[in-house]
């Protein structure tokens, strides 16, 4: 299994720390009492629990240049014609997915283009799954422009827990659909921002697939 390069620093601190409560615990217990394997037990969830949060999948993946796709792994929680203020100051149709700790955190560029334009924005750290999340928490802006002239605006959010947004993407570049643009870690959110007149092809509750599951098509 492939870890992700994010997680390196994190796995090391858990393992050392694990390792600590583990030699600590049977310092200080008598051989033989039943905590120090109850402890190490623990100890190997938390670990696989941090490991797998960091895996990357392998994914057949194809392109389309009016097609959208999943920026992330999750589930769809929000399908609904909103105002977008930010970028468009207009009406945009808003699809948002919610990644919980189970799910893969890494971010892909659901369509191919340039990168129009990008804001980081520092904020509040809501539960994700909170309406106001999109406007208050941490976030990023970023706005795809197809080939074709199609903005497409997406947001990685972050929530409660996920307190730190990783991105590798600017203003200027050329980008292609379904490559890394970026990480969350631990529990988050990212929003999708599409043309009224785009042919959604996902549902409420569906789980996505980032960079295969295709959310919306251009017209």
């Amino acid at each position: 299994m492939k870890l992700h390069r994010e997680g390196f620093t994190i796995i090391a601190v858990t393992l050392i720390i694990l390792i600590l409560i583990n030699l600590g615990v049977n310092y200080l217990l008598p051989e033989g009492f039943w905590i120090p394997r109850l402890v190490l037990v623990g100890s190997v969830i938390v670990l696989l629990l941090v490991v797998q949060f960091f895996r990357v999948p392998k994914r057949v993946v194809y392109k389309s240049d009016r097609q959208i796709v999943a920026p992330c792994d999750g589930k769809v929680v929000v399908i609904e014609e909103v105002v977008e203020k930010e970028f468009f100051q207009g009406p945009r149709r808003q699809i948002s997915i919610f990644m919980s700790p189970l799910n893969v955190h890494i971010n892909w560029n659901p369509i191919s283009g340039v990168i129009q334009y990008f804001k980081y924005h520092p904020g509040l750290y809501l539960v994700a799954w909170h309406p106001k999340s999109s406007t208050d928490n941490e976030r990023t802006t970023i706005v795809i422009r197809t080939i074709e002239g199609i903005d497409i605006l997406f947001r990685q959010i972050a929530g409660a827990a996920a307190r730190r947004i990783r991105w590798y993407v600017k203003e200027g570049d050329q980008v292609e659909q379904s490559t890394e643009m970026g990480f969350i870690k631990f529990g988050s959110r990212v929003d999708i921002f599409v043309p009224l007149d785009a042919e959604i092809k996902v549902n409420l509750q569906d789980k996505t697939v980032g960079s295969v599951t295709v959310l919306a098509e251009l017209k």
